[in-house]
């Protein structure tokens, strides 16, 4: 109630009947029309807020870690060498490991031709290598160093693995003349004469069946003349075989 210049005034709050229809509906799209201008703010702020926990939680906390790393296709190697080599810290975010230098640091080790590295959610590393397949043994004192079909030298054992064939080869390697060339012609051998063959002995290019060219029709060459009678099968000329 207040009082002023001799009369008594009520304040009261009118009752929303006092207030006309149209009005109170005009009001009432405003705030409807208020709150849709509001509600894509308020979502995308929302999904902002999800976004970033997720993104804090996946590359900021150990939440999603690694946990375990995982080793497929050993054999000459162990697992334990693999992880060794893969260097991959423990609780890292999975996210946040660089799948690229894990693969380079697995692929250099010797017996590794090459190696896949991929995420296994939520916090398992797996590294899958491929291992080199030797083609070929080369003496090296008493043992052997073994050699790729690229002429990797990669691997050296106390004795010659049965099966496969002895390559005297003077400096085995990737860069060697005389290895790509006894590399040539034990690809285009037939399955009959790798059966057969236990050494071959290259001190140059052109010192092996002639050379290593047309290596393929000389293999088959030679493969026809497997019954003939004699030591020696001569095919560095293809057309002109002889036979001693």
């Amino acid at each position: 109630m207040v009082s002023g210049g001799g009369r008594n005034w009520r304040l009261v709050r009118a009752d929303t009947d006092a207030v006309p229809s149209s009005v109170r509906r005009f009001m009432a799209r405003a705030r409807q029309r208020r709150l849709r201008a509001a509600l894509p703010w308020a979502v995308g702020l929302g999904v902002l807020g999800v976004a970033g926990l997720l993104t804090w939680m996946v590359y900021g906390t150990s939440v999603l870690g690694v946990r375990d790393v995982r080793i497929e296709g050993t054999g000459v190697l162990t697992p334990l060498q693999v992880q060794e080599a893969a260097a991959v810290p423990m609780r890292k975010p999975l996210a946040r490991v660089d799948v690229d230098a894990v693969r380079a640091r697995v692929e250099r080790l010797a017996p590794v031709d090459r190696a896949v590295v991929s995420r296994s959610w939520p916090a398992t590393l797996v590294v899958k290598v491929i291992e080199r397949q030797p083609v070929a043994a080369v003496p090296d004192g008493k043992e052997f160093r073994l050699i790729d079909a690229e002429g990797v030298a990669y691997r050296t054992v106390s004795r010659r693995p049965d099966g496969l064939p002895v390559a005297q080869l003077a400096a085995p390697g990737e860069g060697d003349l005389n290895t790509r060339s006894a590399l040539t012609v034990l690809a285009a051998l037939t399955p009959q004469l790798r059966t057969q063959l236990m050494s071959i002995s290259v001190t140059g290019p052109a010192r092996i069946w002639g050379d290593d060219t047309a290596s393929v029709r000389k293999a088959k060459v030679a493969t026809a003349l497997l019954s003939q009678k004699g030591d020696t099968i001569d095919v560095s000329a293809p057309d002109v075989v002889t036979i001693r």
